[in-house]
């Protein structure tokens, strides 16, 4: 298998450099080929500007336009041809970055802001409906990804319960609203709390489990979110009621939450 991955952390020597470190040679004893971008080390600009279209600056930006113009006529600037090279190369991609203010670092978002652009990663319509794809169907649909994302809070306090939000609802907007939607399956994430205050012995457990994880990386089954054109959905895009019957938030974009009903 090919992975692509993504590192977002500025210091080589932190815990998620070690597990970086220690996830690529476990993918690589595996026989899986590896490329990386490691974002800060690259000094990846994270701001979409005009520069990354040719734009001339005397006329209106519209970003979107602009995008699916410059993807066309491949225009696009050359760090960003470079990492959609890698993308489209990748079978998997592995999302590593520490979780900063309850989402991933701002250089990583800006990587998917210029990378993931109209015309590449969506914007894609249906030939049959005439409806753009989202959601399980689009142009990277085949490719698998896993979060690795590490918190100081503990782990009880990032649960359904906890005062600081349940992590999965926070992983939502990465892995529903941006891969997902991009046709990217996701298979569960890894998460490493109290990541600032590990002992030795505490790591070696979290980099054995890790290193587990990547193994079914191929294999593993992947979050159960609903499809957009599986008829889940009314044409306004609502999950239908008898889906789900009664509840709301978050959940009711999983298949398995018809379950419960």
């Amino acid at each position: 298998m090919k992975v692509l991955w993504v590192f977002a952390h500025p210091e080589p020597r932190s815990l998620n450099g070690a597990l970086r470190d220690d996830g690529l040679r476990a993918l690589r004893a595996m026989g899986h080929d590896v490329r990386e971008s490691d974002l800060y080390a690259m000094g990846w600009k994270p701001v979409v500007d005009g520069d990354d279209f040719r734009h001339d600056p005397d006329e209106r930006l519209i970003v979107g336009a602009a995008q699916e113009a410059a993807q066309a006529a491949e225009t696009l600037s050359p760090d960003i041809r470079a990492e959609q090279e890698k993308v489209e190369w990748a079978d998997a991609l592995v999302l590593q970055f520490p979780m900063w203010w309850f989402g991933m670092p701002a250089i990583l978002k800006g990587w998917f802001d210029r990378v993931f652009v109209q015309g590449f990663a969506f914007g894609i319509k249906d030939p049959a409906t005439g409806r753009s794809r989202r959601y399980g169907d689009n142009r990277l649909c085949g490719k698998r990804a896993m979060v690795i994302t590490t918190y100081g809070a503990r782990e009880a306090s990032m649960g359904p319960r906890g005062i600081h939000g349940d992590v999965e609802d926070l992983l939502f907007p990465l892995q529903h609203g941006i891969l997902w939607y991009a046709g990217i399956s996701v298979v569960s994430p890894v998460l490493v709390d109290a990541a600032n205050r590990m002992s030795d012995c505490e790591y070696e457990l979290v980099a054995k489990d890790l290193r587990e994880r990547l193994r079914g990386l191929s294999t593993d089954g992947t979050i159960p979110f609903r499809y957009q054109d599986r008829g889940d959905y009314d044409e306004d895009l609502v999950l239908r009621p008898e889906l789900a019957r009664g509840q709301t938030g978050l959940r009711v974009h999983l298949e398995r939450s018809d379950q419960v009903c």
